[in-house]
């Protein structure tokens, strides 16, 4: 392993883990005279690209420069949904009284063991994305830094790679923002943070998307201070308001200083200074979390020899079909789309392989891709939310359950939270929702499936649902459209029916 290796402590689990995504004595094969397909970056979207077009039998070349599983193994979704697990049970002790459980003394989080944990879980889940299983598969697996030196060729240290076609799946990096002061008083990001081994008494976290929320309400339940700092008048600031202020109350229960619509600004006599609307606040920390957002990895890989479009902000430029401006070269994952999410860049990477390697015409728009934010509770969405129908033009209607009236989540203690359904006007067209629950990220899939079968609220309400779950509350839904069905003429009707009869 390099000499800059991200994974710390280099315990057991670190070293079964780099075993596996970055074997230290591997040895790169000699190439093939020519690959059906090369696909570089070893993250979720180039891993599912290598493995379904091997499988299909195309010869395949895979290359990474650092760690094959990307972030969502290493410095993301894994690692991250570990602690959120201990996080949550921390929680559930500490409000353990509201259910008549009694327990002696204060409950202590052991932060060491708690990342222990999660190398230890990193570890086990990594072979799935190792670098033997993809040998074994039939790829070609190659380390290093990728180059393209041509249209249909790709240098990998002082190895040519000639393809038929590419995909490049090379994903994104954090944005550290310019702060004076930032880097000399350190900081860390999703790619570090994972690697602490002490508890930060008090933490600033900068950024109140996903990211920031996430590890801002774990830290503040392993017992940090922690102050959440965004840009926005909310956090969350692509959900529904309504959602997004529930997460809030739930952070600020949680011990959690929000300042919102101000900007970080400078590092001064160890304190961050933060902008707010009219006046600017100094702000203590012992560490510093960036979660700003996320830069595309388009530098350095010859993409202009290869005559394919990028910028350093969108990515790499694509069609709907995936399609760079070299007709030889498609994209997939967060190098090329707006959904940064593992199960996003999945269902891209498929959309890539069948149409560069089998001429398909699948297109990106027309998945359905649900996101969610581990948050507690959690949020969760799909589809158009009320504001881009707005200013899309849409024409929508709007179906609410709150969690209060569903029986399961009060019996749970889980009563706050809702689900917002949105309808294609005049029918039952689902085109969007939202729902703010502690099982959201459950629920939501729910609602993807049907905007991808075209099932309306209709069969919603149809479906037959074991009582008591909170998926009730999308059965409540199905119910309240099938109410709106009942116009004064057809009640009408049914009155004459019923004197008839």
């Amino acid at each position: 392993m390099t000499p800059t290796n991200p994974l710390q402590p280099l315990d057991e689990h670190n070293q079964r883990l780099l075993g596996g995504v970055h074997p230290p004595d591997w040895v790169n094969p000699e190439p093939k005279p020519k690959y059906h397909l090369v696909v570089i970056g070893g993250g979720t979207a180039g891993l599912v690209s290598a493995a379904a077009a091997a499988g299909l039998g195309a010869s395949v070349a895979l290359v990474e420069r650092q760690l094959l599983g990307g972030d969502c193994l290493n410095f993301g979704c894994v690692p991250s949904k570990a602690i959120l697990r201990a996080a949550r049970a921390a929680a559930d002790v500490r409000r353990a009284h509201e259910f008549g459980i009694e327990r002696a003394g204060e409950a202590r989080v052991n932060f060491a063991a708690v990342m222990e944990r999660m190398r230890r879980l990193r570890a086990d889940i990594s072979p799935n994305d190792s670098a033997q299983r993809f040998r074994d598969l039939g790829v070609d697996v190659f380390f290093g830094n990728a180059k393209f030196i041509g249209p249909d060729r790709a240098l990998v240290g002082d190895r040519t790679l000639h393809f038929r076609r590419a995909i490049i799946a090379t994903g994104t990096r954090p944005t550290v923002p310019s702060i004076p002061g930032l880097a000399e008083a350190g900081f860390a990001t999703n790619e570090s943070v994972f690697s602490m081994t002490a508890l930060p008494s008090r933490l600033a976290v900068i950024g109140a998307g996903p990211i920031g929320c996430e590890l801002a309400q774990a830290f503040a339940r392993f017992g940090s201070r922690v102050t959440l700092i965004g840009n926005h008048e909310q956090i969350l600031p692509r959900e529904d308001p309504d959602a997004s202020a529930l997460v809030a109350v739930a952070l600020k229960r949680d011990g959690i200083d929000l300042i919102l619509s101000s900007t970080a600004t400078r590092i001064e006599g160890g304190s961050l200074v933060v902008q707010q609307p009219t006046q600017s606040r100094r702000v203590d920390f012992d560490a510093i979390l960036v979660a700003a957002g996320r830069s595309p990895n388009v530098e350095n890989l010859g993409l202009d020899a290869a005559g394919v479009i990028f910028d350093v902000k969108a990515g790499v430029h694509v069609s709907d079909r995936l399609q760079t401006t070299n007709s030889r070269i498609f994209a997939a994952g967060d190098v090329c789309s707006r959904f940064k999410f593992t199960h996003a860049a999945d269902a891209y990477a498929r959309i890539a392989v069948k149409n560069a390697l089998f001429y398909g015409r699948a297109k990106a728009s027309a998945l359905a891709i649900p996101w969610c934010t581990y948050t507690d509770p959690e949020i969760a969405h799909v589809g158009v939310s009320e504001n881009e129908a707005r200013e899309k033009g849409i024409a929508i209607e709007t179906f609410a359950q709150p969690f209060g009236h569903v029986d399961r989540a009060i019996l749970d203690g889980e009563a706050g939270g809702f689900v917002k359904i949105h309808v294609a006007a005049g029918t039952d067209r689902i085109v969007g929702a939202s729902i703010v629950g502690r099982h959201a990220g459950e629920m939501i899939g729910t609602v993807a499936l049907a905007m991808t079968g075209k099932l309306g609220l209709k069969t919603l309400a149809q479906a037959v649902l074991p009582y008591p779950t909170h998926g009730e509350a999308l059965k409540r839904i199905g119910d309240a459209y099938n109410r709106t069905r009942l116009t004064p003429t057809v009640r009408w009707l049914f009155e004459v029916w019923f004197r008839w009869t």
